[in-house]
């Protein structure tokens, strides 16, 4: 399956699950808002989107997904934390678990990795054409509600609690084009790879994201 293929099919079962659970409205169902936002970063088309809406809340029987975290450690170390959104949790632990043993990790119990990673809104505005200062940027992010602010030549990279996210988010975006809002995962510490293990990683990491099942994955390698 070609990769753009493979990264809306995933989108059309995040789409399908929020809008199952809190309703098709993306006014009233922020999940639902926040993974249509995710949907169309990735140019998914719009009739796709409305197509998982409506099989979500047309009261027809569809496939029983349901959501599952694993926890594992990478080549070196690095923690990594996997969501997946599955049909059948005996295919995705099976292939999530392989992926792993042949590249250098392994999976651990539940809650092994997990506490090494904060839950937090992520909200990037691209810097390009945008005549605003760091200083001028961190009093809006401030001002909205944000926790902190980190700056690069491209963009500016705001962070916020999560319970918060929705409220940052809508208030930026009155104002500025948002490259990317979601709720991620941050770890608390990184760990450097090079060499050998940095490209075993890597391939971990692309075994795991090929995966249908997978929606994210999360790690503590050092950029």
């Amino acid at each position: 399956m070609p990769k753009k293929a493979k990264v809306f099919q995933k989108l059309s079962r995040e789409i399908y699950m929020a809008a199952k659970s809190g309703g098709g409205d993306p006014d009233t169902n922020p999940s639902l808002r926040m993974v249509m936002d995710k949907a169309k970063s990735a140019n998914m088309p719009n009739d796709n989107v409305d197509r998982a809406i409506k099989k979500a809340t047309s009261g027809l029987e569809e496939a029983n997904y349901e959501e599952v975290t694993y926890e594992g450690y990478g080549p070196g170390g690095v923690a990594v934390l996997v969501e997946a959104l599955t049909d059948n949790r005996n295919r995705t632990a099976t292939d999530v678990r392989v992926a792993f043993d042949r590249n250098g990790g392994h999976l651990g119990e539940t809650g092994s990795v997990n506490y090494m990673f904060d839950r937090k809104g992520y909200i990037a505005i691209e810097r390009e054409n945008l005549s605003l200062s760091e200083d001028d940027m961190l009093e809006k992010v401030l001002e909205a509600g944000g926790e902190d602010l980190l700056t690069s030549p491209e963009v500016f990279e705001i962070y916020t609690a999560p319970e918060d996210f929705t409220e940052v988010r809508d208030f930026l975006e009155n104002e500025f084009t948002l490259a990317q809002a979601e709720l991620t995962m941050v770890p608390q510490t990184t760990t450097l790879l090079e060499g050998k293990k940095k490209e075993q990683f890597h391939h971990l990491l692309e075994k795991l994201e090929d995966d249908e099942d997978v929606s994210e994955v999360y790690t503590s390698i050092e950029a």
